[in-house]
């Protein structure tokens, strides 16, 4: 009995295009997951602004309204 190999991928497809694939993989045998995203919680949002240097710093409560406020 010959063992058969298989490989995974990953394809970005628009969402229109997921019904017409999951019949294609069906009708060939082939298996087919969907992943999705994890949402990155608030520490991790924090965490990202300060990489990229979005942070501001006030001197006092009233110097952080007006540079909200503008």
């Amino acid at each position: 009995m010959k063992t058969l190999q298989s490989q995974t991928i990953q394809l970005t497809l628009p969402k229109a295009d997921i019904q017409m694939l999951r019949k294609l993989a069906s009708g060939m045998g082939w298996s087919l997951s969907t992943i999705t995203q994890r949402k990155k919680s608030g520490i991790e949002k924090g965490l990202k602004d300060i990489e990229k240097g979005n942070v501001f710093q006030a001197k006092d409560s009233q110097d952080l309204i007006k540079q909200i406020l503008g």
